[in-house]
């Protein structure tokens, strides 16, 4: 006794391109969802008879043919091509910079995040390298599609991919932390305390809480949005016609007009910076979108970063050079990277991180002796690195099954379904059970239990976030 029924919904102009189908094997429902062409998610139940797993289906089907969805033939429409960052780039006439190493990633790479022990990078092929900041390989994760984008939130990290998933990379198996919808191509994402925030190729942006439920979306007076930053005063979103803060409820506080379309963002404390398409980096008050600053680069600017406070302004152009500014906005130098130009890049303790074209992670000395040697032709010796037969570890939503928990092992939080909705609580002893636990989507089943390294408390105070790994109690 089995059937199954296969739904696809598919919008032109780049709106929704995504298939639903349910399967019904004697009291068991498959459910397998997803964007056309792609594996998809797969979520499974069982029920007390055929006929309630049947009516538990139809409802299913229902409700997606309400909003659209109608029968098709799977492998008729072909999967739809999401966007890939392209930037035409030429070779800097400019002094090599001085690159103490280079890590060759394999494909070209947009993700990058450099923290107190380690510099993460993520490329188009779903590698997420891990290296220590003298250059050793520590880790690779494998992800279903291509990186865009790393961030981090305090302990957390986590990638944003094309498969519209964003991934918890903290513990040993990537695992979902966000589903955003099928048909949100990911162009850049931010969070703060749990909260993400995503801009995408339509212009939007769109902010999901700890628990991955949508909170807020807005569209953009322009299009084409590759800058989203978070912070406590909201979100700073950057597009074709400028940046536009809004308010932690989606109320839009100030709007700045961008000489050029913004390509890339970053912020500090008080400030946010955005570089544009016609090679300028401007910086903005965060409090009322005042301009407090402009560096003019000499081609399209498409990474910028800064040092601690915005002392000093990096950039990196399309002719593969990077520059460096003082807060006045005088130029300090402009030096050739060597390895393409700069998609993303990130300065900490005097060097300056670069993820670029050809795929490279490269490891600047922006100290002033060391830019000052190379502007004379003297550079260190570059050391290049590749990834080796390092392992491969893939992101999954299995889960091992353990009978027991010993004394201090770990913490047991356990799926309760409230109000329609699957939440998760803590029930070992000394948390506030009432709470909600930030915990992966894709491998929570109602009732069940399980241990996890650790819980800690989120910055607000009022969840709670799991770090380390996860296991199922039996």
């Amino acid at each position: 006794m089995s059937a199954t029924t296969y739904l696809e919904l598919s919008e032109a102009g780049g709106g929704a391109h995504k298939f639903y189908e349910v399967r019904v094997d004697d009291t068991e429902v498959t459910i397998t969802y997803g964007r056309i062409g792609e594996q998809g998610q797969v979520r499974s139940a069982t029920f007390a008879d055929h006929a309630k797993a049947l009516k538990a289906a139809e409802k299913k089907i229902g409700e997606k043919v309400r909003k659209g969805y109608a029968p098709a033939v799977k492998g008729v429409r072909q999967r739809r091509e999401v966007s890939r960052r392209q930037i035409v780039s030429t070779r800097s006439t400019a002094h090599q910079a001085p690159v103490l190493w280079r890590f060759s990633s394999g494909a070209p790479a947009f993700g990058i995040f450099v923290g107190e022990d380690h510099a993460w990078v993520g490329n188009e092929k779903g590698d997420v390298y891990t290296l220590t900041h003298d250059g050793r390989v520590t880790g690779r994760f494998g992800l279903p599609d291509a990186v865009k984008c790393i961030v981090a939130d305090d302990f957390w990290i986590y990638a944003g991919c094309d498969d519209g998933q964003v991934y918890d990379l903290g513990a040993k198996v990537p695992r979902v932390a966000y589903e955003i919808a099928e048909d949100v191509d990911i162009y850049w994402l931010d969070i703060h305390d749990g909260v993400l925030g995503v801009s995408d190729r339509q212009g939007r942006v769109t902010v999901v809480d700890h628990e991955d439920e949508f909170q807020w979306s807005c569209p953009a007076t322009g299009d084409h949005a590759w800058m989203v930053r978070c912070s406590p005063e909201g979100v700073f979103h950057g597009h074709s016609r400028g940046v536009t803060h809004y308010t932690g409820r989606g109320h839009r506080a100030w709007h700045a007009d961008t000489v050029g379309e913004v390509l890339f963002g970053w912020q500090e404390r008080d400030e946010v910076f955005a570089g544009t398409s016609r090679g300028r980096v401007h910086r903005f008050a965060k409090s009322d979108g005042r301009e407090t600053g402009s560096y003019r680069c000499d081609a399209p600017v498409f990474s910028c970063a800064t040092s601690p406070g915005g002392e000093f302004v990096f950039a990196g152009d399309n002719q593969s050079s990077v520059y460096c500014f003082a807060a006045d906005g005088t130029r300090l130098w402009k030096l050739a990277t060597g390895c393409g130009s700069a998609y993303s890049m990130q300065y900490r303790d005097e060097r300056l991180y670069l993820v670029t074209t050809d795929g490279s992670l490269a490891c600047l000395d922006a100290s002033p002796a060391a830019v000052g040697a190379a502007e004379q032709g003297r550079l260190p010796q570059r050391q290049d690195i590749k990834a080796g037969s390092i392992d491969r570890v893939e992101a999954t939503a299995e889960v091992e099954v353990v009978s027991h928990v010993a004394p201090g092992e770990g913490v047991v939080v356990e799926c309760v379904q409230e109000g329609g909705r699957m939440r998760v609580h803590v029930v070992s002893d000394g948390y506030d059970r009432s709470w909600g636990v930030q915990f992966p989507k894709h491998i929570r089943v109602p009732g069940a239990r399980y241990l996890v390294t650790e819980v800690l408390t989120s910055a607000s105070g009022s969840f709670y976030r799991t770090r380390g790994e996860i296991k199922r109690l039996r």
